[in-house]
C-alpha cells in the first residue's frame, strides 16, 4: 500500500490559529481602549479628550519608530518564544495604565505597550502564513485578524462599558490578566513555526528584493487608510454624543454595532474577497467612502446615521484581513518578517498620524469635520491604486 502521510496535505491548523487570534484580540483592546475611555480618563486625571486620544499616536508612533529597528535585533531570535514574552510585556503595560496616578506616567505605560505591539506584529501575521501553505494564507489571515474585529465587537465595546460603570483603570486591569492567560496558550497550544533557514540566512538586502515595490504599495494605502480612519475613530465617542446627539450610554453599544459589522467584514474576505484581494479592496474603499460620506450628511437622521455607521464597520472590518493577505502574497517568503515591519509601521503611521490630526481638526473646527478628512485620504488611497494598476497594465502590454 502506497503511504498516504507522505501525499496528504497538512490538517489545517484551526486551533492554532484561534489561539493567535485571541492574542490578536488583546493586542488591538489594549490598543483602542482609549477611544471609548476618553471622557472618564480625561475627567481623572484633568486633561482634555484630545490628549487622551493623542495616547493612541504615543503607542502607535512608538510602533512606527520601533518596528523595522525591532526586526533587524530579533529576526534570528525563535518566533514562538518571543511571542509569549512580547505578550507579556503588553500584560505588564496595561497594569501600569491602570495604577497611573499621572498623565505622563500614563503615557509612559503606552510607550512600553507601544514597543511590545510593535514586535506582537512583526511577529503575529508572518506567523500565521509560516503556519500554512501560500493557497491558505488568505483563510489563515482571516482567523488571526478575527481577534482584531473581535477587539471591536467585545472587548473595546465591553472595556468601555465596564470603564463607564467600575472606572477605567478596572478595565486595564481586566485587559492585563485576560492577556496572561493569552500568553499562556500561545506558550501550549500554537506550535512553534520552522522558517526557512536558507531564507533566513541569505545576505541579500531587503531593498533589492523584487517584491519591495508591491509591499511598499500595499503600505502606502494602508497608511493613508489608517491614517482618516483613525483621525475619525479615535474620537468617535464625542462623535457619537457632539454630532449624531446620542447620549455618553450609548456609547458602548454603538461601538458593538462597528464590531458587530467588523465581523461579517471578516467573514467576506474568507468567503468572498479572499481570492480576489486587489478587486475586494477597491470595493470595500469605495463602500467606507459612500458610508463616511452619508452618515455625516445623514447626521440629523439618526436612522440613517446609524445604518451609514453599520456599513462602515462592515466595510472597514474586512480592510485590515484584506491588506494583510495582500501583502503576504506579494511579498516574498524571505521578506515576509521584514515586509511585517514595514506594513505595521505604516498600520500604526496611519494610527499615530490619524489620532494626532483628528486632535488637530478636532481643537480648530470641531469633531463634525472629522468625516470629510477620512473621505480625502480614502479618494487618495483609490487613487494610489489606479495608478498603479494602469501602470501593471502598460507594462504587460509593452513586454
Amino acid at each position: 500500500m502506497p503511504d498516504r502521510s507522505s501525499t496528504e496535505a497538512p490538517a489545517f491548523p484551526w486551533f492554532g490559529l484561534i489561539v493567535l487570534s485571541a492574542a490578536v484580540f488583546m493586542s488591538v483592546t489594549n490598543e483602542m481602549l482609549p477611544t471609548g475611555l476618553l471622557q472618564p480618563i480625561s475627567r481623572e486625571l484633568g486633561v482634555t479628550e484630545p490628549q487622551v486620544g493623542l495616547l493612541l499616536t504615543v503607542f502607535a508612533g512608538t510602533v512606527v519608530v520601533s518596528s523595522i529597528p525591532l526586526a533587524a535585533l530579533t529576526r534570528n531570535l525563535p518566533r514562538h518564544g518571543l511571542l509569549v514574552v512580547v505578550l507579556l510585556v503588553l500584560a505588564v503595560s496595561n497594569l501600569l495604565s491602570a495604577i497611573a496616578p499621572s498623565y505622563g506616567f500614563i503615557v509612559v505605560a503606552r510607550v512600553l505597550g507601544g514597543l511590545a505591539h510593535a514586535m506582537f506584529w512583526i511577529i503575529v501575521t508572518a506567523y500565521a502564513g509560516h503556519l500554512v501553505p501560500r493557497g491558505q494564507l488568505g483563510r489563515a489571515v482571516a482567523i488571526t485578524a478575527g481577534g482584531g474585529t473581535l477587539a471591536y465587537i467585545f472587548g473595546v465595546p465591553l472595556g468601555t462599558v465596564l470603564g463607564q460603570l467600575l472606572g477605567w483603570r478596572l478595565a486595564w486591569i481586566v485587559l492585563a490578566v485576560l492577556t496572561v492567560l493569552a500568553a499562556f496558550l500561545v506558550w501550549k497550544f500554537v506550535p512553534p513555526v520552522a522558517r526557512d533557514s536558507a531564507d533566513h540566512a541569505a545576505t541579500t538586502p531587503l531593498r533589492r528584493d523584487p517584491t519591495l515595490p508591491a509591499v511598499l504599495i500595499v503600505c502606502a494605502v494602508t497608511g493613508l487608510v489608517m491614517l482618516g480612519h483613525y483621525a475619525l475613530y479615535t474620537y468617535i465617542a464625542p462623535f457619537l454624543t457632539d454630532v449624531l446627539l446620542m447620549p455618553e450610554s450609548m456609547i458602548g453599544l454603538m461601538l458593538g454595532v462597528f464590531g458587530v459589522g467588523g465581523a461579517v467584514g471578516v467573514v467576506l474576505v474568507g468567503t468572498v474577497f479572499g481570492h480576489r484581494p486587489t478587486a475586494g479592496l477597491v470595493i470595500l474603499l469605495i463602500a467606507v467612502l459612500v458610508s463616511v460620506v452619508v452618515m455625516v450628511i445623514g447626521a440629523s437622521a439618526l436612522p440613517v446615521a446609524i445604518v451609514a455607521f453599520t456599513i462602515w464597520g462592515i466595510a472597514f472590518g474586512a480592510l485590515p484581513s484584506i491588506l494583510s493577505t495582500r501583502m503576504l502574497h506579494v511579498a516574498s517568503a524571505r521578506a515576509r518578517d521584514a515586509s511585517s515591519a514595514i506594513y505595521n509601521s505604516a498600520f500604526n503611521f496611519g494610527i499615530g498620524g490619524g489620532a494626532l490630526l483628528g486632535a488637530a481638526l478636532y481643537n480648530s473646527v470641531g469633531v463634525g469635520q472629522l468625516p470629510w478628512l477620512y473621505a480625502g485620504t480614502l479618494v487618495l488611497a483609490l487613487a494610489v491604486l489606479g495608478l498603479t494598476e494602469l501602470r501593471a497594465r502598460r507594462r504587460t502590454r509593452l513586454a
